[in-house]
């Protein structure tokens, strides 16, 4: 049976870069983010913090909490018939119950690190930088809206990402020999 992993954390904790080290194991990439991004741009939107969080809320008005998994539940599946798949922003309570419903299999891996470190990574990121009031507000806004402390809480397995990126590879590779056995 292929695996399914979901990467779970807080903006800027290195839940891309983590997904990234996955695909390089073979892992197709779902990206959550990109439905709501998709969206912004659909609405002659810019990208930014305000944008995609206005976005984010009204897909799940209109659609319910786990929205976005959701409107990713045939992507993934497609994916998930050729091989490995790794899911790159679940978010909420709601599509943590979604998705472990519909793939048992499913393992979560959140990614940690400190809001000090986070706040760092995320201003000098050069695709869609935040400040230090954008990541706080970030934070807030994910943490009381989009209920995203469900899916960390439930993890499978936490990774600890304030070492280098070569660190964060090698956790990642013992990471994959562990789920596969």
């Amino acid at each position: 049976m292929n695996k399914i992993i979901a990467v779970v954390g807080m903006p800027g904790s290195g839940k891309s870069e983590t997904v990234k080290i996955f695909e390089e194991f073979g892992f197709s990439r779902i990206y959550f983010g990109g439905i709501v991004i998709e969206e912004v741009k659909k609405l002659g939107l810019d990208v930014n913090e305000e944008n995609e969080s206005m976005v984010r809320r009204n897909l799940r008005r209109k659609y319910g909490l786990s929205a976005i998994a959701k409107l990713s539940l045939s992507k993934i599946k497609e994916a998930l018939i050729k091989g490995d798949v790794v899911i790159d922003g679940l978010y909420s309570w709601e599509e943590y119950k979604l998705l472990i419903k519909e793939f048992p299999q499913m393992n979560i891996v959140a990614v940690y690190a400190s809001p000090r470190a986070r706040y760092s990574r995320l201003e000098k990121r050069i695709d869609r930088p935040l400040s230090q009031e954008e990541a706080k507000s970030r934070d807030y806004d994910q943490i009381e809206n989009l209920h995203t402390g469900g899916p960390i809480a439930m993890a499978d397995f936490t990774i600890k990402n304030e070492g280098s990126l070569k660190n964060l590879k090698e956790k990642i590779k013992e990471l994959i020999k562990i789920i596969g056995e």
